[in-house]
Formats: C-alpha cells, sequence, structure tokens
C-alpha cells in the first residue's frame, strides 16, 4: 500500500506519493539536557588554575564565535560565558570577542547584532580578515607541510574560549570545535593548503579517510589536530549539540582533545546511523531553508544521501537553490573536460570549493542524481545532474522495491 510523505523543499512542503516498503531513514532528536546551573559548573572546572583573584586584572580572555552560516545560539547563552568570567573578576575591557569567518564573507553589524544579541554593542568583536597577512605570527609547518599562521592578538590571551555548534563535516571529519581556531581564524593560503589534503595527490583521486564523522586516517584532520597542538595556550571549548530546528540542545564543555572526540561521539549518537545500508534509489531532503538556499550549502546534504545509494543506483534529491550555486568559483571547475583535468589543475593550486567540484564530479561518475530545484537546467546539467519536477519524481518511486526515504539528509550520515 502507498503511502505519502511531506518533504521540505525551501520554506514550503510538497507531497509525493511512496511505496510500503520504502524505508524511512531519520535521525534522532538530540534530548535537551542544558541548565544555567550545569552549565556554569561544567565551565568553572574548565578553568585554568593560573586565574585567581589576585591577578584577574591582567588576564586577558578571547572568544571566539562562528558567523551566521552556524550560530549556536548565541543570543542566549553568551551571557552565561560573560556573566561567569565577571565573577571571577574578569571585566569588560578584558574579553574580545573574534568571529571566525574563515573565507567567508563578513558581515554587517545588522547581521551581526541579530546573531550575537546586546552582546555586540556591550563587548569588543574583532572581524576577521584571513587575506591580512599582518594579522598573523608563523609557528612553522605541520607534519604535512600546512604553514601554521595565528593571530598575534590571540597568542597574547591567557585563556582561548571557543564557542561553536559541532556538526558533521563532508571532508574534515567534524566542524566546530577546534575548527574556530583554524580555519575559523585562519589565514587563507594556510586554509586552502590544509583544504587540498582532501585531495591524494599520489593516488590522484579524493582521500578516502576525508568523510563526514571520520577521524580515523583523515589526513586532512590529522593536518588540523597539529595546528590545534601549535596553539598551547589555555583553553575551554564549549560544543553545541543542535537539533534538527537549530535549537542548542546540550552545550558540551571541555578543555582537551579527548573532550572534543566525546563530544563528537555524542553528536554521532543522533546523527548517524547505526546499520550502514544501501538502497538502489534514494530520495532525500536538504531539509529546507535555509539549509537549500543555494547549492554550496545543499552539497552538504547531497553528499550524505549519495553514500546510502548503491554504485549505479539514483538519488533524487530536493534543494530549492533560490540564491543559486553560492559560490564564484565552483562551477569553472566543470569547464575541464573530466575529474583527471580539474585535479591536476587543483593540486598544484587549491583554491575555494574546488573540493566541493571535485566531489560532486566523483559522484555523479558513481550514481545518477536528480534534482528538484530553481537552478537553471543549463547548470544542473554542466554539473552532471537531471533536473526533474514533483510529477516525474512520483513516476521514479512508483512500485520501487528497494528504496529509502531521507528528509533531513544535511544531518544523517552513513
Amino acid at each position: 500500500m502507498n503511502k505519502t510523505y511531506k518533504f521540505k523543499y525551501g520554506k514550503v512542503y510538497f507531497n509525493v506519493a511512496l511505496p510500503g516498503k520504502a524505508e524511512i531513514l531519520t535521525i534522532m532528536e538530540p534530548e535537551f539536557y542544558l541548565t544555567r546551573e550545569q552549565f556554569t559548573k561544567d565551565f568553572s572546572l574548565c578553568m585554568p588554575e593560573t586565574l585567581s583573584n589576585c591577578h584577574a586584572a591582567s588576564f586577558a580572555v578571547s572568544i571566539v564565535v562562528a558567523d551566521k552560516t552556524r550560530l549556536c545560539e548565541y543570543k542566549n547563552y553568551l551571557p552565561w560565558v560573560v556573566e561567569i568570567l565577571q565573577k571571577k573578576n574578569i571585566q569588560k575591557h578584558q574579553i574580545r570577542f573574534f568571529i571566525a569567518y574563515g573565507t567567508h564573507a563578513g558581515q554587517s553589524d545588522a547581521e551581526c547584532l541579530a546573531a550575537y544579541g546586546d552582546i555586540y554593542k556591550n563587548y569588543e568583536f574583532i572581524h576577521h580578515d584571513s587575506n591580512d597577512k599582518n594579522l598573523f605570527t608563523y609557528l612553522g609547518r605541520t607534519g604535512r607541510g600546512t604553514k601554521i599562521h595565528v593571530r598575534k592578538d590571540i597568542l597574547e590571551s591567557d585563556l582561548i574560549i571557543t564557542f561553536g555548534a559541532l556538526s558533521h563535516h563532508y571532508f574534515a571529519g567534524y566542524g566546530g570545535g577546534r575548527k574556530l581556531l583554524f580555519p575559523g581564524l585562519g589565514y587563507k593560503p594556510d586554509i586552502y593548503q590544509n583544504h587540498g589534503l582532501f585531495l591524494d595527490k599520489r593516488m590522484k583521486e579524493l582521500a578516502h579517510g576525508c568523510k563526514p564523522g571520520n577521524l580515523e586516517n583523515n589526513p586532512l584532520a590529522h593536518d588540523l589536530k597539529q595546528i590545534d597542538d601549535a596553539i598551547t595556550i589555555p583553553r575551554i571549548s564549549i560544543h553545541g549539540i543542535l537539533d534538527s530546528k537549530t535549537r542548542a540542545c546540550q552545550l558540551v564543555v571541555g578543555k582537551s582533545y579527548n573532550d572534543f572526540l566525546n563530544a563528537c561521539t555524542n553528536l554521532d549518537s543522533y546523527y548517524k546511523v547505526r546499520k550502514k545500508n544501501q538502497y538502489d534509489l534514494v530520495i532525500a531532503s536538504c531539509g529546507g531553508f535555509p539549509k537549500d538556499i543555494n547549492f554550496i550549502q545543499a552539497h552538504k546534504a547531497i553528499n550524505n544521501a549519495a553514500m546510502f545509494v548503491k554504485d549505479k543506483g539514483s538519488l533524487i534529491m530536493t534543494a530549492q537553490c533560490p540564491d543559486g550555486i553560492g559560490s564564484d568559483t565552483f562551477l569553472e571547475y566543470f569547464e575541464f573536460q573530466n575529474f583527471e583535468q580539474a585535479f591536476s589543475i587543483l593540486e598544484d593550486n587549491y583554491r575555494g570549493n574546488g573540493g566541493t567540484a571535485l566531489s560532486m564530479m566523483e559522484k555523479t561518475s558513481r550514481i545518477n542524481i536528480f534534482i528538484k530545484t530553481e537552478l537553471d537546467d543549463k547548470v544542473c546539467r554542466k554539473i552532471g545532474m537531471r533536473k526533474i519536477e514533483t510529477a516525474m519524481i512520483g513516476t521514479m518511486v512508483k512500485d520501487h522495491p528497494d528504496m529509502a526515504v531521507i528528509d533531513n539528509a544535511g544531518l544523517l550520515i552513513n
């Protein structure tokens, strides 16, 4: 017996009749475990022993937050952090906030006020510029050759607090946490050098270990750890575990790499399937606006959903993309004749969204990708996808014997 399933598309929904045997793959929403009392206790336990009332007046604190693309209910919870610091006799002028843009565009004051609340008006916020080499001090190289430049003002801190949402990242394994310092506050050439480790130059393919939810044999993640280890200033990390509606359900506080790993395991328990499986056909939604606001944002969901598709199988993706591609450089790599040519260009000069382009090329060579979208049909074909409408989706899924449905593919990994 068929059943009707509702898919989120931008800010609206549409219905598709699915065969009764279709398997529904869903996330497990995180439980809400968040109280001011417990957060204060956890945070206080991580405060460095060097901080005492007798020299608090000289103690410099840097708080690193994400930009508007990776918010963590800052308006609600940054005041908690500030209040704890104030009770340690740390004054307003001793606290500076840094917005970890990485290579993203900067935000307006209005956008920052919406993101961070009144804290933005009352404290100093520094807008990171990854292009300005004068901001950085050189600390050496990682074992894989990535140069380590760290902001001079960050190195003057007595305590660094990173505060951001933890997430699965399609080639770094996990986003948030340590990534707030790098690439969040990194120097652009270093960022591209690190991201270039997504390319296995010896095998001329994408590095197999670079996938969401994986740190083992992940050269890019190992590189990130070495960069993180080079910054030896006392650290408190606040890892936000968000639900599908971006509500912060847990704030996991720690000060070590093992604390980060424990937070990642916690995230996996909600957003990683327990039994790996693949299907001939998968129909998936990004989860609606803003997850499908442009193709670069939607790619995360496409990448996750593709993991559930068998070789030569098909993926039907719903991604509205009202703002188009979302990158000035992504499409240029599809001007090359094939994956090999684009790869050879990027291995010599890695640039933003190059890895995303290669990732799409790899997926479209393995599976068939159909997409319901507002993107131009020619653009879809250029990327290697076929644009379809709702009626065709219904025809494709009718009585299909081996299919699965994912309603929030940007969050669920295989």
